[in-house]
């Protein structure tokens, strides 16, 4: 089943229909590589001269996160990146929370002992995330040496 087949089911299974806007957001999301902001998006439509109305990215988006397709990571100050999700495997993320840099990581040990803490408790796990926030080592870097305010500034890897 690919992913427009997959959205469909999950919005006829709440009796939503797959509409051209939903269909043209969906086929935009699959397009992106990496980690991306709903802004990044309208960005991306007006570019190309489509219209899509902010209030149906954000809500297809939320839709799509539901479904599985997407997976939504919450960053400082209410913000959210995006990223697809759909012929992906589960990874973890670490973020910078001086410069906004998502790190994606696999730990089979971490995977490994939080099964062991679900069998032990009886907890039947669906889905997790897992985010370290913290710094990047250039905004550890900046953060511990006094530097004239103008020229603190970081330049994501």
């Amino acid at each position: 089943m690919d992913a427009a087949d997959r959205f469909a089911r999950y919005l006829a299974s709440r009796r939503l229909k797959m509409t051209r806007s939903r269909r043209a957001i969906l086929e935009e999301v699959l397009s992106v590589r990496g980690h991306f902001t709903a802004d990044d998006l309208l960005l991306h439509f007006r570019n190309r001269g489509r219209a899509v109305a902010p209030a149906t990215l954000y809500r297809t988006l939320a839709r799509l996160v539901e479904a599985g397709l997407v997976h939504r990571i919450d960053m400082s100050k209410g913000q959210a990146r995006y990223e697809p999700m759909f012929g992906r495997h589960h990874h973890d993320h670490m973020i910078c929370m001086k410069c906004g840099a998502i790190f994606e990581f696999e730990c089979r040990e971490i995977e490994r002992l939080q099964a062991a803490v679900c069998r032990r408790r009886r907890f039947h796990l669906l889905e997790h995330t897992h985010q370290l926030r913290g710094h990047c080592e250039a905004c550890a870097r900046l953060l511990s040496t006094p530097q004239h305010p103008a020229e603190a500034r970081c330049s994501k890897p």
